[in-house]
């Protein structure tokens, strides 16, 4: 029966996923964020959306003792907390209490003025500084419940969280929800990487500035480059997997920058067009930039050099349509594409 291994499957995941529940008042909350004992990724924190009204609601919600629904973080080895589900509404209330803890790298950020209250109208216009301090006093003394995942939840559980959690009209490019989870130095690394000339010229996608995806491209480089191995089926997974590790220890950074720039300036330099095939100039199929990248990236730890020609060959090559066309998330298939690539491409 195909519900027989359900329990089972059900008990084995919850194992991995342990909470905690606190009352704690808006007062001690704003405390946290200026200790930095709650932090926001700024990458999370720029998806604010809520205007003025909204916010305002909320500021109105909270003084009349109308539930707000949880707030939703995770425990850091440090015991700190990463804020995954309630942007919109941390980021309201730092607004309207200390605006410059909502700033976002030193930005200047107005404080809250309240607007558009129709049970309090009273409060309409005014900032927290205007109010008197026993309104002062009632705000910051109201209690918020907080949801924290503790440390003994893995990344993986972090990040499926941020997936499901997320409200508030946020919707996250997967390699932003890794931004969020996986924070550390080789996260900065794959920022610094993405924004590398060489590595942008080589690619034409018409969504390329936005949401992560030239990140995500950057960590598909690493990751097929060292871990292949390990993939599977699933290229999230994968990717997850391979983040996950690299937040635990990154030992060898020197050595991945090193070939990452020797590998896009060859590539820019044979393929000035970018890695495109001839039909669709203007779009770099993903799985063709992996076979191309990763590919050459492998001939130039051969100390093996490009030749141009073989190598703007292949982007219409036939043999290698195959291996970057249909279901192309098999092992054999990525094996056999990057292979082919370094193989076919040098002098």
């Amino acid at each position: 029966m195909k519900y027989a291994a359900a329990l089972s499957e059900i008990q084995t995941e919850r194992r991995t996923v342990g909470f905690d529940t606190y009352d704690i008042t808006i007062r001690q909350l704003v405390d946290m964020v200026e200790e930095k004992a709650i932090h926001i990724s700024p990458d999370y924190q720029r998806k604010f959306v809520w205007d003025a009204v909204r916010q305002s609601q909320l500021i109105e919600s909270i003084y009349l003792g109308i539930p707000v629904p949880n707030l939703f973080m995770a425990t850091n080895e440090d015991s700190t907390w990463d804020v995954i589900d309630g942007l919109q509404r941390i980021t309201t209330i730092l607004r309207f209490v200390s605006p410059m803890l909502s700033s976002i790298e030193g930005e200047t950020v107005p404080a809250l003025r309240l607007k558009g209250l129709e049970k309090t109208p009273s409060l309409n216009g005014a900032t927290f500084e205007d109010l008197p301090s026993n309104l002062k006093l009632n705000f910051m003394t109201r209690p918020m419940r907080i949801t924290v995942l503790n440390d003994n939840s893995d990344f993986q559980v972090r990040f499926d969280l941020f997936e499901r959690l997320n409200t508030g009209g946020i919707v996250l490019h997967e390699q932003e929800i890794r931004n969020c989870v996986f924070q550390g130095p080789f996260n900065d690394f794959l920022k610094n990487c993405a924004m590398n000339v060489d590595f942008t010229s080589v690619i034409r996608r018409s969504d390329k500035t936005g949401r992560g995806n030239v990140e995500e491209l950057a960590l598909k480089f690493f990751a097929y480059l060292e871990d292949r191995e390990s993939f599977k089926h699933s290229v999230k997974d994968f990717l997850n997997e391979y983040m996950e590790k690299k937040a635990e220890k990154f030992a060898n950074k020197q050595e991945l920058q090193q070939i990452f720039s020797q590998t896009f300036s060859a590539i820019h330099a044979a393929l000035p067009q970018g890695i495109v095939r001839s039909n669709r100039p203007n779009s770099t199929p993903l799985v063709l930039f992996e076979a191309i990248t990763v590919g050459v990236a492998d001939m130039l730890r051969s100390d093996l050099q490009i030749d141009a020609k073989k190598l703007n060959d292949l982007l219409d090559d036939e043999q290698l349509k195959g291996l970057t066309t249909g279901a192309t998330n098999s092992p054999p298939k990525l094996y056999a594409r990057i292979d082919f690539v370094s193989e076919n491409a040098h002098q």
